[in-house]
């Protein structure tokens, strides 16, 4: 695979150790919520506040529990040497730092998006470790597939207008849910961090985003208008992806503002390197696990690739919907068409036939007629070939960062160059195609979808029985107690985001969230024991135990 083309060689890295920012104590980015002073041994080595930020996540009980989280598929259902939430934390984190280090020896202050007005602090790179660890906290049981069941009870059923989403989750985690010693609540996390942390930084009510996003107001917006994590629908944008509930935006608004050059829908600079780092693991890891389970047919993927590539022309030239393309499989190629069409849709600042004509021909040859052209056996040399596969892409796509053009709010301070954007588009397309919408996925992915059903209902069931409240797991009965008190606050300080303040509302309010905010800390198997328990199925009673 040669890729050392003119567009996408990064400049080498020059050999002095990376900046040092000079930090004062009342820089906005080391800002903390609370105030606190860092002990001597704390405060030893560079970049002491992010280091104690870095220290609080991998320390923290809600990171521990990501290793029984699953990513897409379940170890307990394929190997133990697929990923989960933990190890993809884990290599998110060193495929970010060395973007973050590179980014700040050769991109920092060469390039008006990477100036010292829009990046304040250069590219920390504790700060983006920090950030990476933290990114996928708030997943809850059941990966993708719980975060879409848990927003969709969250809205219909329990009456959150915030809904659930992931990334909200994870926001709330380390500025509410979690705890250490020196703040009342949450990690406590410098401003830097939690900014870093914020991919798509509003919450659902796209307050101060620069465009009417009432009805009516977006009439004229095309989705190349509008930052990923947005679409519009009908004459209305709504946030698909949000990084903080309505209770968390003061303290957002509050880690923005260490960066306050920055676009309101912009993210900051080490939060665009910890999420293109989060876009390079799943595109490879991904690969990697289905690979390894015997579950991606090179068959099935051939077909397509080769479809698209004999077939390009005449695929371009079809009338069809873009949705109703690939519907039925019976045209190879259709699927990639669709593909090529969405880009240009909602990117055309990027989007480039030639490119993604390119991205389809390596993926053909790298991966279909070579990495998936011999099964993966579980042999020394089959290791070696998908080691050797993996760790050449990585280290492509961490050579392809550069900054970003100006004028689109579609891509972060950096992006990778056009080439290999594609080709993330590409090998992510993999993944969607040719194993979510697999009928055996989805009915194991139906199944799962009816634990947390069970759960919220069962819990709701049990808060409102007057006669065992007593015996409500004591943490539930603190996160309700914690949420109704966050609502309360949210009465006083952003009542119009609410439709009713009165006292009742507030509590049906804060036990909904509640609820939901416990449902989603369990991992998967605490969620499948605990929903049989309370279905009265289990001879676990003492696992239970644990869960609660």
């Amino acid at each position: 695979m040669n890729h050392e083309t003119a567009e996408n060689r990064a400049p080498e890295p020059r050999e002095p150790e990376p900046r040092e920012p000079e930090l004062g104590p009342g820089d906005a980015r080391v800002c903390r919520r609370q105030p606190e002073e860092l002990d001597e041994i704390q405060q030893s080595g560079r970049h002491p506040e992010y280091r104690v930020d870095l220290e609080r996540v991998r320390f923290s009980p809600y990171f521990s529990r990501l290793s029984a989280v699953t990513q897409v598929i379940s170890q307990a259902g394929a190997s133990p040497l697929i990923h989960n939430r933990l190890t993809h934390s884990l290599k998110v984190t060193a495929v970010a730092r060395t973007i973050a280090v590179a980014v700040d020896r050769t991109l920092v202050g060469s390039a008006p998006s990477l100036s010292g007005e829009l990046a304040p602090g250069g590219c920390d790179a504790v700060v983006v470790q920090a950030a990476a660890s933290a990114h996928d906290l708030g997943h809850p049981p059941f990966g993708h597939l719980g975060e879409n069941v848990l927003n969709r009870i969250a809205r219909e059923t329990l009456g959150l207008a915030d809904g659930f989403e992931g990334n909200a989750q994870t926001y709330r985690i380390v500025a509410a849910l979690d705890v250490c010693d020196a703040a009342a609540a949450g990690l406590n996390l410098t401003a830097a961090v939690r900014a870093g942390l914020a991919k798509y930084p509003w919450t659902p009510a796209l307050e101060g985003l620069g465009f009417d996003a009432s009805p009516g107001g977006a009439r004229d917006l095309a989705p190349s208008d509008l930052p990923p994590g947005l679409k519009r629908v009908g004459e209305t944008v709504v946030a698909r992806k949000y990084s903080a509930y309505f209770l968390e935006q003061d303290d957002l608004d509050q880690a923005r503002a260490s960066a306050p050059a920055l676009p309101p829908w912009a993210q900051t600079l080490e939060c665009s390197v910890m999420d293109i780092a989060d876009d390079i693991a799943y595109s490879i890891h991904d690969v990697d696990d289905f690979y390894r389970a015997g579950i991606l047919s090179q068959v099935a993927v051939a077909r397509e690739f080769r479809g698209f590539i004999d077939n390009a022309a005449a695929l371009r030239r079809l009338d069809t919907p873009e949705l109703e393309l690939g519907r039925t499989r019976d045209r190879a190629g259709e699927s990639l068409e669709a593909l090529r069409r969405k880009i240009h849709r909602d990117d055309p600042w990027i989007a480039d036939d030639d490119a993604f004509e390119a991205a389809v021909r390596v993926v053909t040859e790298e991966l279909v007629e070579g990495l998936l052209s011999t099964v993966f056996d579980g042999s020394i040399a089959a290791e070696r070939r998908l080691s050797s596969f993996t760790s050449r892409w990585i280290a492509h796509f961490g050579r392809s960062v550069v900054a970003a053009p100006t004028g689109t709010p579609r891509t972060g301070l950096i992006s990778l160059d056009r080439r290999a954007w594609h080709e993330v588009k590409v090998m992510k397309f993999v993944h969607k195609q040719f194993i979510l919408n697999r009928p055996d996925v989805a009915m194991y992915q139906r199944g799962l979808s009816r634990v947390l059903v069970d759960l919220v209902s069962a819990f709701t069931e049990w808060l409102d029985d007057v006669h065992d409240q007593k015996r409500v797991p004591r943490r539930l009965i603190e996160m309700v107690e914690l949420a109704t008190a966050g609502y309360a606050r949210l009465a006083t300080t952003r009542p119009h985001l609410l439709e009713d303040t009165s006292g009742d509302a507030l509590r049906r309010l804060g036990r909904g969230r509640g609820v939901i905010d416990y449902v989603a800390s369990l991992s998967d198997g605490q969620a499948i024991a605990v929903a049989e328990a309370l279905n009265g199925r289990t001879d676990r009673l003492w696992d239970i135990g644990q869960s609660l």
